[in-house]
């Protein structure tokens, strides 16, 4: 709801309005609006009034700001809001911040290098008290920039690049091979990929440990197999069919993430074929979608969790206290199997 407005400058009504208002001095009213026990009830009452009528609200940022306690915001920011990971990611990260007093603003890049330094710089520019992102590429100038001017930052599934700050990641390359190797050990030899953008270090990463993983077979995987680039579900599943019309398709397709893996349903729903898929990160109803699925999994919510708890303890450690080096985490994965 937009701040009420005084009535003569249609401006939003300021502490000084509020005590010619109630004909005390701005010391009184301030000390009014701080619960301060002496002012009098009478007086107390007569400047609470005054507050009503003008709908008066105290600027809580500048107030913290002049008392050298931060604005009390981080900014959250992601690159795709669609994707049901960076939901979990927030929840986890804003139950972690929340119980420090801090509230969390999201800001979605769209996997736009460019609307992610304009965010980062509105978010330095605003005095957010830290930041947590999840890089759309490897260029991060801007997130070292803000590091530099004493921003505590946090990188979510992706490394710094350039500049030292904690980051907590999943084992992609871990869990990647481990699905790769469980479709080659079940004597799929022509194994496809569908991966997001060659940039983004969870998608080259994840393509590495499907590589590994045929190294480890004795196998070399077909180039003619891989397709990078896709990052919703149409755009996966119009790579998904492009690989099921070739002449050999695969038997097999590993996807990198949840988008093409719901991507790549589609398209083997559509040709019928017995195609086996496996995916990284778990989601919802993929228990139900009746074909055999092997993912990889993690805790999304705690991922975010450590996150929110490495910026904490920087913000906390910029008050005045000290928590040591920057910090590197690597969230475990596992399998699971829906379908027979």
């Amino acid at each position: 709801m937009p701040a009420p407005h005084d009535s003569r400058t249609g401006q939003p009504p300021t502490l000084r309005d509020v005590a010619e208002r109630a004909e005390v001095s701005a010391m009184t009213a301030s000390r009014v609006l701080r619960d301060d026990p002496r002012v009098l009830p009478a007086t107390r009452d007569r400047v609470r009034a005054a507050a009503a009528a003008l709908g008066y609200r105290p600027n809580e940022v500048a107030r913290s700001l002049r008392l050298g306690r931060g604005t009390g915001l981080v900014g959250l920011v992601v690159t795709n809001l669609a994707n049901p990971f960076y939901s979990r990611l927030a929840l986890g990260v804003d139950s972690v911040v929340a119980a420090d007093g801090l509230k969390t603003v999201i800001g979605n890049t769209g996997q736009d290098p460019d609307v992610e330094r304009d965010l980062v710089a509105d978010l330095v520019a605003r005095r957010v008290d830290g930041i947590i992102a999840v890089p759309a590429g490897s260029g991060q100038s801007h997130l070292a920039a803000a590091a530099a001017e004493g921003v505590p930052v946090v990188l979510a599934s992706r490394p710094p690049e350039g500049f030292a700050a904690d980051c907590v990641l999943v084992d992609d390359f871990g869990g990647a091979r481990a699905a790769t190797a469980l479709l080659l050990a079940r004597g799929h030899h022509r194994v496809g990929f569908l991966g997001s953008p060659p940039a983004v270090y969870t998608g080259t990463e994840r393509l590495r440990g499907y590589h590994a993983a045929h190294a480890a077979a004795g196998l070399t995987a077909d180039p003619r197999l891989v397709r990078q680039g896709q990052t919703e579900p149409a755009e996966a599943e119009r790579a998904a069919a492009g690989l099921l019309a070739l002449a050999e398709p695969p038997t097999a397709l590993f996807c990198s993430n949840n988008r093409n893996t719901i991507g790549a349903f589609r398209a083997v729903r559509a040709t019928g074929t017995d195609t086996a898929l496996a995916g990284f990160d778990d989601f919802e109803l993929a228990d139900a979608l009746g074909l055999p699925l092997t993912l990889v999994t993690y805790d999304s919510d705690e991922l975010g969790r450590t996150a929110g708890r490495l910026l904490v303890e920087r913000v906390r450690e910029r008050r005045g206290g000290d928590v040591g080096g920057h910090r590197r985490v690597v969230m475990p994965t596992g399998l699971v199997e829906y379908g027979s």
